[in-house]
């Protein structure tokens, strides 16, 4: 059985080039780097993690390009997921600039928006996750999300957990650059430690704000 055995610097120099040659005659010339140095070694990669964290998934290389002014045909990174919930679950991503690493959840519907803004309301669970973020805080990683600019509507405006209000998705993540580690199998047992901090955060939206 082929197990992960680490990223070479390959995978990084691939999307250094690709940033100054996205287009498809470059791609179609180095798709077999794409898939030797970046979504197979990934995808062993997750696969070792999925019994901890969920199913994987590793998102697709091309852009959708339909309504963006970029038609750049390629994304500059690759991302991937763990997740037992649709839009629920622990996420990495490698780029140029290294490898990030987050969790959290992005909203679906307006259900579970609701949902969301329900359980932040609550004294209980509200403060639970406050406490959560606290911790996912001092733990190195950065709280993220798409905010309105306001508290929507319904909630006072100097409620205690304004902010959290705010949160239309909610994230956490840190950018880890190039570690010596991740060169090696020892990846698998870094970046399981690292969705373990993030798991509070991770369980909470799958018993608040589920899907």
């Amino acid at each position: 059985m082929t197990t992960f055995q680490g990223l070479t610097p390959g995978a990084f120099e691939f999307y250094e080039e690709l940033q100054d040659n996205n287009n498809r005659e470059w791609w179609q010339e180095h798709k077999n780097s794409y898939q030797s140095l970046v979504r197979e070694p990934l995808a062993l990669l997750l696969a070792e993690l999925e019994p901890q964290f969920g199913p994987p998934k590793l998102f697709r290389a091309n852009r959708d390009i339909r309504f963006s002014e970029d038609k750049s045909p390629y994304k500059t990174a690759q991302g991937g997921v763990a997740s037992a919930q649709e839009g629920v679950g622990y996420y990495l991503q490698i780029s140029a600039d290294g490898l990030l690493v987050g969790g959290g959840y992005h909203s679906r519907t307006p259900a579970q928006l609701a949902r969301y803004r329900n359980s932040v309301d609550a004294s209980g669970t509200g403060e639970s996750l406050r406490h959560i973020l606290e911790a996912v805080t001092a733990a190195g990683f950065a709280v993220e999300g798409e905010k309105l600019k306001t508290v929507p509507r319904g909630y006072a405006r100097d409620h205690p957990r304004a902010e959290l209000l705010k949160h239309k998705s909610l994230s956490a993540g840190v950018n880890l650059g190039r570690p010596d580690w991740l060169g090696t199998p020892a990846a698998v047992q870094h970046l399981a430690d690292l969705w373990e901090d993030l798991r509070p955060l991770v369980d909470w939206v799958s018993r608040h704000a589920a899907p």
